[in-house]
Formats: C-alpha cells, structure tokens, sequence
C-alpha cells in the first residue's frame, strides 16, 4: 500500500520532468505494460562510466591474470632446488595486492552503476602470453618481467584516466579520475620505483666478485 502511495506521488508531479529515471517512473505510472516498467533507467550510473566502462572491466581482469602469474613466479621459487623464500615472498605479495585490487575494482564498477564481464581481455595481454608463457626464471628475470608488469598497469590505468578526463561534458567525470589517482596511479609508481630499485641492485650484485653470496644476502633482505 505503501509503494503504490509512492508512486501515485510520483504520477501526481509528472509536469516538469528533467531526470531520466522521473520521466521513466512517470510513463510507467501511465501504463500497464510490465516490459516497460522492468526498463527503467533508475541506475547509479552518470558521467562517464558508460564510456570507460569495457576499459574498467579489462583493467579489472588484467588485473586477475597478473596475480596468477606472479603466483607462478612464487611458486618457482617456494621449491627445494631454488628454495628462495625472499623471492617468494615479494611475488606472492604482489599476487596478493593484483588480487585485492582486481575485487575493489569489482566493487566500484557496480558502486557506479556498472557490471563486470570476466570475458574481456586486451588484444595485448593475449599477445603476450603467447610469446611470454615460461615462468621458470631466475631472480634477476624475475624481478625484470615484474618490472615490466607493472609499468604496463600503470599505462593502462593512464589511459583509462585520459578517457574520463576529457573536457566534455559527456565524457568528463572527475570522480573516476580521482579513484583511479589515489588507488592505482599513486600505488604504482611507487610500487615500479621498488622494482626498478630491485633489478638495479640485483644487476650489480650479479656482476661482482661473489655473485652466489650476493643473492643469498638480497634473497634475506626480501625476507624482512
């Protein structure tokens, strides 16, 4: 009895509608045609979010790709013959931080009205694992595809900031702009300046008098 007060309201105040959802909840207090009224655009989606969306979601399980591979990378060197439990315990993390970022991006999607499709991959990831299966590496290479990672995640989010920040007011959506900044972009670089630091230090260790004693003392650095 309640509802239907509501929406006689609603049907009451249909003179000057402006808002998509009104002008929706007006007709279909007009009609009896159920089709119709099981289509109303009463959603939490505005700005942007139509536009980036198909990125958002690709984003989203790129995101879930990248976490299995760096449990791979982990597990390569959870074994006896490596037993290289720093390493592993710097690929599971970053498997760990993919994995609960890839569930947040979930989150906001439907926070603003969207879906999720775990059927969407880029043209360029498939590319890449065709070429790049292996992942039985040693430290130093490792560490350099993790690198390599993470700057492609960073671009990515680059892009998809650059699509929700155009001076359009069909496209312009700060809001976006502003999660994808202090989620991800701000993550990342700090996230690739510790990689980069890495594969320096590992470089110039591999390449001094003891090598072997070198990357058991990094190795327990990694652990701390």
């Amino acid at each position: 009895m309640k509802a239907f007060i509501i929406i006689a309201i609603f049907c009451a105040a249909a003179s000057a509608a402006q808002d998509y959802c009104y002008k929706d909840v007006v007709e279909a207090c007009r009609t009896t045609n159920k089709k119709y009224t099981s289509t109303l655009n009463c959603t939490a989606k505005y700005g942007a979010i139509d536009v980036v969306q198909p990125a958002l979601q690709k984003f989203t399980n790129h995101h879930f790709i990248r976490s299995f591979e760096y449990l791979l990378l982990s597990t390569n060197f959870a074994n006896y013959e490596k037993n290289r439990p720093g390493f592993e315990k710097l690929f599971r993390s970053l498997s760990d931080d993919k994995w609960e970022e890839g569930i947040e991006l979930i989150k906001y999607l439907t926070k603003r009205g969207g879906q999720m499709n775990f059927a969407t991959v880029s043209e360029e990831l498939l590319e890449e694992n065709e070429l790049e299966r292996s992942f039985e590496l040693n430290e130093f290479a490792a560490v350099a595809r993790a690198l390599d990672f993470e700057k492609r995640i960073a671009l990515e989010a680059n892009s998809i900031h650059g699509e929700a920040t155009r001076m359009n007011k069909n496209f312009h959506d700060p809001e976006i702009s502003d999660h994808l900044e202090h989620e991800f972009v701000h993550k990342q670089r700090d996230v690739i300046r510790k990689l980069a630091g890495y594969a320096t230090d590992l470089n110039d260790l591999l390449d001094g008098p003891d090598s072997s004693l070198s990357l058991f003392l990094f190795d327990e650095y990694l652990q701390k």
